[in-house]
């Protein structure tokens, strides 16, 4: 009877130790996930930042194209009101889809590629579309490990116990494989 109950509290204190780090490494996962959320919306800002610039120094020169402006201005609004990653993302997505209808009607004005604070800021959009590309494939990387730790087994069951969920990936919108149109 003593040694049942010896045996039964050693079970008890590892199933315990097991519980309590597997709990702690899902936490260091979900802000890991969090922590590269950042990253991502710090690149989002970074391009919200640098549009309103790209805009001005462009609208001098191309007055008549104010609806690409306005879907600018739009998607950037409609980001700012997103809560969810989720949300953020769509929004981000069509922020996206009308830089690359700006980015069109660039190359249709050669004298507007020549001026050099549209270069300098094109550049930097650029850089940042990069920057966006990279936090992206990093937020699905950790997005994975936490959702391979929180699905196996028996992990799976404490994560359930602890309420940790899958977390979402980033995932392009759909029609974003398509190249924007311009018409003039």
């Amino acid at each position: 009877m003593k040694k049942t109950l010896i045996i039964l509290a050693i079970i008890a204190v590892v199933v315990f130790a097991y519980g309590w780090s597997l709990y702690n490494n899902m936490v260091t996962a979900s802000e890991n996930v969090d922590n590269q959320w950042a990253q991502v919306e710090t690149q989002y800002q970074r391009r919200f930042d640098l549009i309103p610039n790209l805009v001005e120094s462009v609208k001098g020169v191309m007055e008549q194209e104010k609806e690409v402006f306005g879907m600018i201005a739009e998607a950037r609004t409609r980001y700012s009101g997103a809560g969810t990653p989720s949300e953020k993302a769509g929004a981000a997505t069509e922020v996206e889809g009308a830089l690359g209808r700006l980015l069109v009607v660039m190359e249709n004005y050669p004298e507007l590629k020549s001026a050099e604070n549209v270069q300098t800021l094109m550049a930097q959009l650029e850089g940042t579309e990069n920057r966006v590309s990279v936090e992206r494939k990093r937020y699905n990387d950790v997005a994975r490990d936490f959702n391979v730790v929180v699905k196996r087994v028996p992990a799976k069951w404490f994560a359930n116990m602890f309420g940790f969920g899958e977390k979402n990936y980033f995932e392009s919108v759909e029609g974003s494989e398509n190249a924007p149109a311009v018409n003039f």
